[in-house]
């Protein structure tokens, strides 16, 4: 077959990530899907692991950078630390690697191992990855070839907080709490992730030793010029897909923040600020963030909410989106601006 545009891997295709770069690789007009890789899965057919997917008849391999010479561009939605070996790899040949992966989110050796508890296997060249936030680090991408795909988590809490930050409107104690559809823990069989745990509760998890949160503090203290510290609860809630997060700050300046808000994204096609809290239902299915900001002269704080699909603007989607100003695409390409539901 003639491939047209750019040829591109996905390595941990039959996750749930994996499944969604598919879908939208499949309709992007730059891009052919040469080859799929899963690890537990290989050698099964697509439509055994995403039945939802077009051409089902495609197989899965292993993952194995030596099977992805042909190919220009590789997305790696594995599990944490299974991806840092293959990434450095394939980026060592000359491949251009977006890791959806936390192996390369973090800037410094004591950074990832206050969020992992482990040291980096490669310490040396997390300073040559970029951290793909394209609304607030966009201009670092232009030609990057070495990508970190923010988490779902981290996007949502940095698109709605980082700007007030950097603009001195706010100051800590900063407050972030998420609640994640139960995609976002992954599609590996977990006990507490059945149906009959979750249907019909909500629980709290990784209460203040979550890993996302020095990934938030790093985000924070990139856009502002000053360490940040951040209580972090994440949350699970019985919905397939989508991401609420309510971030709060102390306000230093009052009556600024819509404003500010408003004038950092407005020439973004993919965040919007709007006059009414967000509901993760406008947003499933897209690669869209919705953020709007209450300043609660009560309290003297102004509080914030970000709705974003957790494996669209948290995941695959925003990947894309990396891709796409990498290589000098239209940001938007193969991308959906708007969401599913009303």
């Amino acid at each position: 077959m003639q491939l047209m545009g750019y040829s591109a891997a996905i390595l941990g295709a039959s996750g749930y990530a994996g499944g969604e770069l598919i879908r939208i690789l499949d309709d992007h007009p730059f891009f052919e899907v040469a080859y799929l890789g899963a690890h537990t899965r290989a050698d099964s057919r697509l439509g055994e692991v995403h039945p939802h997917l077009g051409q089902p008849d495609r197989m899965l391999g292993p993952v194995d950078p030596e099977l992805l010479s042909d190919c220009e561009v590789t997305f790696l939605a594995l599990p944490h630390g299974a991806s840092w070996e293959t990434a450095h790899l394939l980026a060592e040949q000359g491949v251009a690697v977006f890791d959806l992966g936390s192996d390369y989110r973090m800037d410094t050796p004591d950074r990832y191992r206050a969020a992992y508890g482990n040291d980096h296997p490669l310490p040396d060249h997390l300073e040559s990855w970029i951290y793909g936030l394209p609304e607030l680090f966009g201009d670092a991408l232009s030609g990057a070839r070495r990508v970190a795909v923010p988490g779902c988590y981290p996007t949502s809490a940095l698109l709605g907080l980082a700007p007030l930050l950097a603009a001195g409107l706010v100051e800590g104690p900063i407050v972030v709490d998420s609640m994640s559809g139960v995609t976002g823990a992954g599609r590996g069989l977990k006990e507490d992730l059945l149906f009959g745990a979750i249907d019909e509760s909500v629980r709290a998890y990784g209460i203040a030793s979550h890993r996302h949160r020095p990934e938030i503090e790093m985000g924070l203290e990139t856009a502002s010029g000053r360490q940040q510290r951040v209580q972090f609860t994440p949350h699970l809630v019985p919905m397939q897909r989508g991401i609420l997060s309510t971030c709060s700050a102390t306000l230093t300046v009052e009556g600024e923040t819509d404003r500010i808000l408003r004038e950092t994204f407005q020439e973004t096609p993919f965040v919007d600020v709007i006059d009414l809290p967000p509901q993760t239902r406008w947003v499933v299915n897209s690669n869209r963030a919705l953020i709007h900001a209450v300043e609660d002269h009560a309290t003297g704080r102004v509080i914030v909410t970000v709705a974003i699909d957790n494996l669209g603007k948290g995941a695959a989607g925003q990947a894309v989106q990396c891709a796409n100003l990498s290589l000098g695409l239209p940001e938007t390409a193969g991308l959906a601006t708007v969401g599913w539901l009303p």
